[in-house]
């Protein structure tokens, strides 16, 4: 798939992300909210996560949202702007508050954790069409967006609607569906996640998302049987892996690359998990990162795992994808190779270092 600029991108942004991002704590030590004496500041949200990932291996993006006139803001914008994030279309709001949440460490045997989030009439959920600007929106070749955005506020859902319209010189639509129940109250938010992915270009799901919100079952090809419209549908299969659809290329629209196939199935790797929060936003940034670069539709699949795998090996919503080398080269591995792998804690690190060994003479 060979993604084509939009004709307002004058600034050579990659991808622009728009949504909320909250200040995070994290425990200090193992147990219960309740029962954590302290935590430890960082920051997290699922657009902001794609761009801070895309930054950190060489992109160009940029970050749109609104925060508080507070501290936390202050923290939010001068912390994803220090991965290299163009944070300049990004609004304080003297009214509302910046978004925090505390979460506890995932349990590594059933992957639960505690979240308690306060973000209800942040600042970011106060966006809407009159308040953002749309040249800075649209001023990509994508434009990433997730359907928690839509989740916030009637007036965030006007802007979704409104930025995955049909129209001349439209950004690539990368939408991540991200179902959260806990976020949906008076809106049928499964009808609204299906109007949104059906209107975006690139949509990622999991394939437990959609048997949740659309009672989809079947596997993947029953995700893309019902759900034809988007031009690359990446359904997420779990510990099993990804299933990424593309369709035909069409005059005027991001097209299928040489040697892609209708389909492609990428295996899961093998990753001894500190966290799991964050892993999603990784894997949707690899894939755009890889389709950045239109490289073939199994190797997107695969720096999405691998870019998941590096933020699945650390306790924060972040982590600093494997160099670009390093991850071309392990994508490029065989079938078998590619399952013999097992990564965990410090992996990007150590293969970054064995891959320097082997180039010095």
């Amino acid at each position: 798939m060979t993604i084509t600029g939009p004709c307002n991108a004058p600034d050579g942004v990659d991808v622009v992300a728009l949504g909320e991002s909250m200040v995070t704590f994290l425990p200090t030590r193992p147990g219960r909210l309740a029962d954590v004496p302290s935590f430890e500041r960082g920051i997290g949200g699922a657009e902001s996560n794609v761009v801070c990932a895309l930054a950190a291996a060489g992109h160009a993006v940029r970050w749109v949202s609104r925060v508080g006139a507070d501290g936390f803001g202050d923290h939010l914008v001068e912390a994803i702007g220090a991965y290299g994030v163009d944070v300049s279309a990004v609004r304080r709001d003297p009214a509302r508050p910046t978004g925090v949440y505390f979460r506890t460490a995932g349990d590594r045997a059933t992957d639960t954790h505690e979240v308690a989030y306060y973000r209800a009439g942040s600042a970011a959920s106060a966006m809407s069409v009159d308040n953002v600007e749309a040249a800075a929106v649209r001023s990509g070749r994508v434009l990433h967006l997730s359907g928690i955005t839509a989740a916030l506020s009637d007036d965030c859902l006007g802007l979704m609607r409104e930025l995955t319209a049909p129209r001349a010189g439209r950004p690539l639509v990368s939408f991540d569906v991200n179902h959260r129940t806990g976020l949906w109250q008076d809106t049928d938010g499964p009808h609204v996640l299906w109007e949104l992915a059906r209107a975006a270009d690139v949509v990622f799901v999991g394939e437990d998302e959609a048997e949740e919100a659309w009672g989809i079952t079947g596997g993947p090809d029953a995700v893309r049987a019902a759900l034809p419209e988007p031009r690359v549908l990446v359904v997420k299969q779990g510990a099993a892996g990804a299933t990424a659809f593309v369709d035909g290329a069409a005059p005027s629209h991001p097209a299928q690359a040489a040697g892609d196939r209708s389909s492609a199935f990428a295996p899961a790797l093998t990753v001894d998990v500190v966290a799991s929060t964050g892993a999603g936003d990784a894997f949707a940034a690899g894939f755009l990162s890889a389709t950045l670069r239109e490289l073939p539709l199994r190797d997107r699949l695969r720096h999405g795992h691998l870019w998941a795998a590096a933020a699945l090996t650390v306790s924060g919503d972040l982590a600093a994808p494997p160099a670009r080398d390093t991850a071309d080269r392990m994508a490029a591995l065989d079938d078998a190779e590619w399952e013999k792998l097992r990564l965990g804690p410090g992996w990007t690190q150590a293969a970054e270092r064995a891959d320097e060994e082997v180039s010095t003479p």
